[in-house]
């Protein structure tokens, strides 16, 4: 397997999103320029969602519409439906992200929908997506527990994994939602998800809410995957567990990987800066162990 690893930033979006001060555009802006700037080729930049349910995410379009367009990074959205692609198209997204669950209860509690009616809502997006040239990347929740109904077997993973990449997503994210998976439960689903689709076609999403997100990064990294989703600062909470962390830190995912001898092609000390700024913004501690950690050590030397 390749040394090389891709980073997939998910700050902008999945991490704002939770958080519970808004940003402004320009903020917004700086926030994946400084990321860009770090070496980050592939940053989710944001989400066109109706503001009235995700205000963090409101006035996505203005700012895509903002972003440079040769600079080599790939910047992508999410899109819920039909609605969000134009919006994005409009924007000039050359990426966009579609969602299912692994759970049937999730995917009813979450989208008031079956897993079923779920992909009858998103396939014409596909589609359209296609016909524009867009690329489309896939994320499904709850890989590893549902927050309404518990355990998720491997097998329905692999099956909504599958189906997402039969429709065309080049990339399926299995995301731990409720951060409670664990590094043996990570490999077992990685194995039975390969048994389906490619590993290569896979990425790792894991939420730090148990303290097991790095165990669970590494223990994909043993199955093969080489994509990983990842938050600058540890940004985004888990609406499902009050006042726990969610995404895995960019830093500390960084952190592993340079130490284990991966390339990412990423400044992990500029990461770091990006998250000590961006967490000041917020007004919120630095969840990004690593990132302290590295914020410590240059107070120590100046």
């Amino acid at each position: 397997m390749t040394m090389q690893v891709r980073i997939f930033e998910v700050g902008p979006r999945d991490g704002l999103q939770n958080e519970p001060r808004h940003l402004s555009v320009d903020t917004r802006l700086a926030l994946i320029g400084k990321l860009a700037a770090t070496g980050l080729r592939h940053i989710e930049g944001g989400a066109f969602v109706s503001p009235r349910w995700v205000p963090q995410m409101a006035d996505s379009e203005a700012l895509f519409q903002r972003l440079p367009e040769d600079d080599g990074v790939n910047y992508s959205a999410l899109v819920p439906n039909g609605q969000g692609l134009d919006a994005a198209l409009r924007a000039g997204c050359r990426e966009v992200a579609v969602f299912a669950a692994a759970s049937e209860a999730f995917s009813r509690n979450n989208i008031n929908c079956s897993i079923d009616e779920s992909f009858e809502r998103f396939t014409p997006v596909l589609q359209a997506a296609k016909a524009a040239g867009v690329r489309v990347r896939g994320y499904v929740s709850c890989v590893l527990g549902c927050p309404f109904s518990g355990a998720v077997a491997p097998d329905a993973v692999a099956a909504v994994a599958r189906r997402l990449h039969a429709l065309g997503c080049y990339e399926i994210s299995l995301g731990d939602t409720i951060g409670a998976g664990r590094p043996d439960e990570t490999a077992r689903l990685i194995e039975h998800c390969a048994r389906e689709l490619p590993v290569e076609a896979l990425a790792g999403h894991f939420h730090d809410t148990w303290g097991m997100a790095i165990a669970n990064v590494h223990a994909a990294l043993s199955q093969g995957v080489r994509t990983f989703d990842s938050s600058v600062a540890g940004l985004g909470g888990c609406p499902y567990s009050p006042g726990a962390s969610g995404n895995v830190a960019t830093e500390d995912v960084l952190y592993l990987l340079h130490g284990m001898g991966f390339e990412t092609g990423v400044d992990l000390d500029a990461v770091a800066r990006v998250g000590t700024w961006i967490s000041a913004e917020l007004g919120i501690a630095n969840r990004s162990r690593a990132g302290r950690a590295l914020a410590a050590r240059s107070a120590e030397h100046r």
